[in-house]
């Protein structure tokens, strides 16, 4: 598919700057849509960000890793619920373009010749609330919500109020099956609730997906009860047996078991047969009694879900083919500027509220100073604002026939608004940064505050207010200027005169709470730990990474240490940088900011600090079959005859195997096929085994 060159980012840093935005807008936007049921953008804006991203992986190979997160923290008002199988995300489809890419990646990762055939199963994107139900010996046990992607929130009380939801199963039924699906309240059922809550001075939903939501969430199942709520069933995750050779086979299955499922499913063969699906159910969403974004397409044969595999946070035998944005004009007030914890000066536009497709706009999150000058966006200007695009929500163009007098171009600040710093843009950058550094007060504040964030430590109670008040005390016994002061607060309390409690917005049981949240974070995980530091390119993607391949924060620590980059064109620096850009999904300027961020005394001190208080727990990896290369450092090279190398490493992976993009003496085995040139000399040279793909196969119990 041709990108629009006018939107991808010339450089790495720029592709640098704009992962950051889209980030940070991700994991907000992923809070209140999925742990707080309060959007503020609709579905097409949120999808837009995935887009961008994926867009920028793909220009950017080894830049951006993959996002690892699904959903948002179960809340704490719940139990939680931990699913015996993750409920993944799916990745987007916007065009007709884009479809015929997901075909080809099947295709291209089973070796699926073009004129072979190839059935997917299609069905309605339902906009609501995903559940998955667990039946155990034919009766409903748990019924959970989507939450993180690996635990939920336990709403069984409430899904047992919902006439699509049976108690009990029709036999016969497996023993053991979780049944994934949709809670959703349809449209005239949303109208009358609305029109009494208009009656009766109670809280209108914004959408029908709200409601349901709201609805599921009730304290009290009774409340849950009043509503309507509907459920379609679409897919299932542990099974005690096989409920099908298909995606249609074992949708019709739960049916029968006694669950709703949609009419509109279908099953078709090849990208235009989806498209002219997608048209169809497009044309006909209007006349639908429920409200839905999109069509979902999966492979239809479940021997072929199992070989595609998952990435982190979805699956590559299906994609959602979603349904186009909106646009407005508004007027564009103000442009300030951000501070992030890198020292990153990212500018803001301030919009006139309005509401696109239902959804009020009022800030959009803009590139650099680049994305400003090139489109020449200046305060007072009547703008284009889109819900969907390259970033949310976007500001795509100007109405410069609309442009009053007066107005001036936009030019950046030559200082930091916080510390009063230059700003400095280094060349070949599109970001400018604040050089204030340490001395930088917007900088550090930030630095905890990602310390503290929900994909970070998740510390309950330390909010941005909070964050910023115990940075702003000047009492030692309050005051928190860097992430390892969160966990001697209580010890420094402990014989201080002046006393938390007395703080505005903290009393005697909330800083008992506080205390034992943070107390309760002393053992993260080792992807969580190394993603709350903060390094510059190293997001929960990498962090997840970097956590599988080496297991200890010291073994990552000593390994980017020891690490020696380059130091010119014709130097491939040390073995230990050698075997940090090896790792697959690695790329050199990720490998490049840890060896800075490793070299730095200020980090190292700060470091030190933090592991005197808390212990990164070591990386256990999930392995679903124990078999003779569990545990080794796997380098695919030439050709596979039966299988893709995509799917070969991913089966390397499943089975426990870290899989190399080079060789190195750390290397324990090379599979070589057709094609082989310089990795297999080196393989050779190295004295490491060497063997083909049928012996790869069998070791692999595959055979």
């Amino acid at each position: 598919m041709t990108k629009d060159s006018t939107v991808q980012p010339t450089t790495h840093e720029k592709a640098v700057a704009a992962l950051k935005l889209l980030d940070a807008e991700i994991a907000r936007h992923d809070r209140l849509y999925h742990g707080e049921d309060s959007p503020e953008i609709d579905d097409a804006t949120y999808d837009a960000l995935r887009r961008r991203r994926a867009d920028l992986a793909a220009v950017w190979p080894g830049l951006v890793p993959e996002i690892t997160k699904v959903g948002s923290a179960p809340s704490k008002a719940f139990a939680e619920a931990r699913h015996a199988k993750p409920m993944l995300s799916l990745e987007n489809a916007f065009t007709p373009d884009d479809v015929g890419d997901f075909c080809d990646a099947i295709r291209s990762f089973l070796s699926i010749g073009l004129f072979e055939p190839l059935e997917f199963h299609a069905e309605p994107k339902i906009d609501g609330l995903s559940l998955s139900l667990r039946y155990e010996n034919g009766r409903l046990a748990v019924a959970a919500t989507r939450g993180d992607g690996t635990t939920g929130e336990n709403v069984t009380a409430n899904a047992m109020t919902i006439a699509d939801i049976p108690h009990r199963l029709k036999a016969p039924y497996p023993m053991i099956v979780e049944v994934r699906g949709e809670a959703y309240m349809s449209k005239a059922d949303f109208l009358r609730i609305n029109e009494e809550a208009a009656r009766t001075g109670g809280k209108a939903f914004a959408n029908p997906r709200n409601a349901a939501a709201g609805s599921l969430r009730q304290s009290d199942p009774e409340a849950t009860r009043k509503r309507p709520l509907r459920f379609f069933a679409y897919g299932w995750g542990e099974v005690s047996e096989p409920i099908g050779e298909t995606q249609a086979e074992a949708v019709a299955r739960l049916a029968s078991l006694g669950f709703v499922t949609n009419h509109e499913n279908r099953t078709l063969s090849g990208q235009q047969e989806l498209v002219d699906y997608h048209t169809e159910i497009d044309q006909a969403r209007l006349s639908l009694p429920y409200d839905i974004d999109g069509v979902v397409y999966k492979v239809n044969r479940l021997d072929l879900q199992d070989r595609l595999g998952l990435r982190s946070r979805t699956p590559r035998w299906a994609t959602a083919h979603k349904f186009a944005a909106a646009k407005a004009a508004t007027l564009l007030k103000a442009i300030d500027v951000q501070v992030g914890r890198t020292g990153a000066i990212t500018p803001v536009a301030r919009l006139e509220p309005i509401n696109v497709g239902g959804v009020v706009v009022t800030n959009a999150t803009l590139h650099n100073e680049d994305e400003i000058l090139r489109k020449d966006f200046r305060v007072g200007d009547t703008v284009i604002v889109q819900r969907a695009g390259d970033v949310i929500p976007q500001v795509v163009s100007v109405m410069k026939h609309k442009r009053p007098e007066g107005t001036v171009p936009w030019r950046f600040p030559d200082t930091c608004p916080a510390c009063g710093s230059p700003s400095r843009r280094e060349e070949g950058e599109a970001v400018r940064r604040c050089t204030g550094g340490f001395a930088c007060t917007a900088q550090a504040v930030e630095r905890i505050r990602h310390f503290v964030s929900r994909q970070a430590f998740d510390i309950e109670g330390l909010g941005d207010k909070q964050v910023e008040s115990f940075f702003s005390s000047e009492d030692p016994a309050i005051s928190v200027k860097s992430p390892s002061g969160i966990f001697t607060l209580a010890r420094r309390q402990s014989s201080a005169i002046s006393r938390l409690e007395n703080m505005e917005g903290f009393g005697t049981v909330s800083v008992r709470k506080l205390f034992e949240a943070i107390d309760a974070r002393r053992n993260p995980t080792l992807q969580r730990f190394l993603f709350a530091l903060g390094i510059r390119h190293v997001g929960e993607g990498t962090s997840k990474l970097l956590a599988r391949h080496f297991r200890s924060f010291e073994a990552i620590m000593k390994a980017c240490t020891e690490a020696s980059p380059p130091a010119g064109a014709s130097d491939k620096g040390n073995a230990q940088w050698q075997d940090l850009i090896a790792i697959d999904g690695i790329g050199s300027t990720s490998a490049l900011a840890l060896c800075d961020f490793f070299s730095d005394s200020g980090n190292i001190r700060e470091i030190k600090a933090l592991l005197a208080e808390v212990k990164p727990a070591e990386e256990e990896v999930e392995v679903s079959v124990e078999t003779a290369v569990s545990g080794k450092t796997i380098v695919f090279t030439g050709s596979l005859e039966r299988m893709s190398r995509d799917e070969a490493k991913a089966m390397a992976e499943r089975m426990g195997a870290k899989v190399s993009g080079s060789v190195s003496k750390k290397t324990d085995l090379v599979v070589a096929g057709p094609g082989a040139g310089s990795k297999l000399k080196q393989a050779t040279s190295l004295g490491i085994e060497v063997i083909d793909e049928y012996t790869w196969l069998k070791l692999a119990g595959t055979s």
